[in-house]
């Protein structure tokens, strides 16, 4: 059965001049006036590109089957990060390029989606947030402030990110994957 851009969904994988885009938005739009449309925002699956598209209501497109598998990381070998599929126990290198800026939060034994595309790992999704430990920061000195009672603390994997000045050394902290930031204290 041929699909169309009627078929569009959040997540869809179309291929579109020989590349995958991801949607991530999309809106049918029946216009008083002229043909019915889909804008839609996606984002290129290899580059991680985002641009806005508009597609005739009921054009053929290509849609692509993605495999989404829930991998474990388990340590880094050279350039490229080996992940296993805990249910096969099947060994995957992803290569650097995929994980990029996400390598800062990425810690042994942490559970990630990646998505493979006729066996070629496509992407690699992060927890929403992870719990990481503070390895270095300076003391939270109170009173005169204009940074609104933030410091930086570097953590286990080397990022650095900005917590309250109450957060000392060796402290346990739940940090933001998608953008560095800090969520709060853990146990």
């Amino acid at each position: 059965m041929a699909q169309t851009s009627n078929d569009i969904k959040n997540g869809s994988v179309i291929n579109l001049d020989g590349k995958l885009w991801t949607v991530i938005k999309f809106q049918h739009v029946k216009p008083g006036k002229g043909p019915a449309f889909v804008r839609t925002t996606i984002k290129d699956v290899l580059s991680g590109k985002i641009v806005d598209r508009t597609f005739n209501a009921g054009m053929k497109m290509e849609f692509e089957t993605v495999d989404n598998r829930s991998m474990q990381y388990s340590y880094r070998d050279g350039d490229a990060f080996v992940f296993m599929d805990m249910s096969t126990y099947e060994q995957v290198n992803i290569p650097e390029a995929l994980i990029g800026d996400q390598e800062r939060y990425l810690l042994e034994g942490t559970d990630c989606v990646i998505s493979f595309h006729d066996g070629t790992p496509l992407s690699v999704e992060l927890p929403a947030s992870v719990i990481l430990t503070v390895t270095q920061t300076e003391p939270g000195v109170q009173g005169n402030r204009s940074n609104a009672g933030t410091k930086p603390a570097t953590v286990e994997t080397g990022a650095e990110i900005q917590v309250p000045l109450f957060v000392g050394e060796g402290e346990k902290v739940k940090v933001d994957t998608r953008d560095g930031s800090y969520l709060g204290r853990e146990n």
